[in-house]
């Protein structure tokens, strides 16, 4: 999976990290990495190409440069008269991204300004590795818009309730080290060690047995959608079909010949 070398197709850059990481970077960084109608195509397919890829495990969300990792819609594009649903996708939402199917972890390295749908595409992610100089923030209600591709919803399960409210109703921004302390930010890091951060981070997840991970991140992913009662239920599922898998009878042998376990997937 590449991208062209020239033109809009470098607008969204995808780079193999080994054998099973990716990183997708957003490569606008001198309009803060806005969302266009290029990135909007360009990152749609390449999280399609990723879910296709059985050999990828993690794939990491970045920005180009340290100003932003996005800035939200490129607001330039659309005052030229270009039409608002070409930064849409019917199947991935806003970015081709947002609401987009995903089974693989997705990390967002945030090394700037994350505001409006960048904020959003943050959100739509599993995990937050940020830059001390970080910020977050939903100002759509200053442009008498609402943060629909997610950020209305998601933020009020991200951080407690009533600072996901006053965020989101004020249009404030939140500054990296408060994220951290709440807990939208798993890992704060100097600026110049935000990607690297993030690699260590998707180092660890890919060493692990693939289908366990998948699995269990796809339950995860929906931990405030049912009742205790249901989720014991589709736990009791998970774990019939893992231990069926031969990837677990390979993890406990691995553990008690003293060596790395051989992952098979299956």
């Amino acid at each position: 999976m590449t991208s062209s070398e020239s033109g809009s197709d470098d607008v969204v850059q995808l780079e193999r990290v080994g054998v099973h990481i990716v990183v997708v970077t957003i490569n606008r960084p001198q309009a803060r990495n806005a969302v266009s109608s290029a990135v909007t195509r360009l990152l749609e397919a390449h999280v399609k190409a990723i879910e296709a890829d059985a050999t990828i495990r993690v794939a990491i969300l970045t920005g180009a440069g340290r100003q932003a990792f996005c800035a939200g819609a490129d607001l330039k594009e659309m005052t030229r008269g270009s039409a608002g649903g070409t930064r849409t996708t019917e199947e991935g939402g806003f970015a081709g991204f947002v609401f987009a199917p995903r089974r693989k972890l997705w990390i967002a390295a945030v090394n700037g300004a994350a505001v409006a749908g960048g904020f959003e595409l943050v959100l739509a992610c599993d995990m937050v590795i940020a830059s001390t100089q970080a910020v977050f923030g939903l100002p759509e209600v200053k442009r008498g818009l609402a943060a629909t591709a997610g950020g209305i919803f998601r933020l009020p399960r991200a951080l407690p309730r009533a600072v996901a409210l006053e965020m989101i109703v004020t249009g404030d921004t939140m500054d990296a080290r408060r994220a951290h302390a709440l807990g939208l930010v798993n890992h704060l890091v100097a600026p110049e060690l935000v990607l690297q951060e993030a690699l260590r981070v998707a180092e660890t997840v890919s060493r692990n047995a693939p289908l366990a991970v998948a699995w269990s991140l796809e339950l995860a992913r929906r931990a405030h959608d049912f009742d205790e009662a249901e989720l014991r239920r589709r736990a009791r599922e998970l774990s019939t079909r893992i231990l069926a898998t031969e990837d677990a009878r390979e993890g406990p042998r691995a553990f008690a010949e003293n060596r790395a376990p051989l992952w098979r997937g299956c």
